[in-house]
């Protein structure tokens, strides 16, 4: 498997529910993660190693914001959205824990109080347009690390037609993240080295 995503077209199999069955009892390599993105099933590569600090330190950010019952988590989990017929598994998530009380390998997406994900070149394309108009009809907050510009982009106020209201900062300045969260993110140790294609970037470097 190489940095691409790679897309099986699941059309032929008619309904969501036999797209949601065929992730689950897809095979993935080590390192990757299968997604329901514009009706076909995307296997795609998790989040480099170098976003890791970036992620921890979003998590331990969130944690003492998030609203009560509710997790913030990396795992690899697909949350799904019938009405849209998409299933993601945001870089980062946080969720109401009852969720995960239910059985099967994905969770209600409308447990999302926030997602969050850090761009590369395979898949900013998604994380822009697609996952930004589902998540904009469901989720309270969704956060875009955009690694190539090196800046965050905070939306909320979701709505039938998208989200409402967004507000962009570079890495090294603080960021308000929105209600529930309602506090200010400090991007200062955002900021790394990308040489995905032909990007990289210059802050941090």
């Amino acid at each position: 498997m190489t940095e691409r995503t790679t897309g099986i077209d699941a059309s032929a199999t008619g309904a969501f529910e036999d797209m949601l069955r065929i992730v689950e009892e897809l095979d993935t390599p080590d390192g990757y993660k299968a997604e329901l993105i514009r009706g076909k099933i995307i296997v795609s590569p998790w989040s480099k190693l170098r976003y890791k600090k970036v992620m921890k330190s979003l998590r331990l950010q969130l944690q003492p914001h998030a609203p009560e019952g509710h997790d913030v988590d990396v795992a690899p989990f697909l949350f799904t959205f019938p009405g849209s017929e998409r299933g993601f598994g945001p870089d980062l998530h946080v969720a109401d824990e009852a969720a995960f009380d239910e059985a099967g390998r994905h969770a209600d997406g409308a447990a999302l109080s926030l997602a969050a994900e850090l761009t590369s070149d395979s898949t900013k394309d998604a994380d822009w347009l697609d996952k930004l108009d589902t998540y904009g009809r469901v989720v309270p907050v969704y956060l875009v690390l955009d690694m190539q510009v090196q800046e965050v982009t905070a939306f909320w106020d979701p709505s039938p037609k998208g989200y409402r209201s967004r507000h962009t900062v570079p890495f090294g300045e603080s960021l308000q993240v929105p209600p529930p969260f309602d506090f200010e993110l400090d991007t200062a140790g955002f900021s790394v080295r990308v040489t995905d294609g032909n990007a990289e970037g210059a802050r941090g470097a």
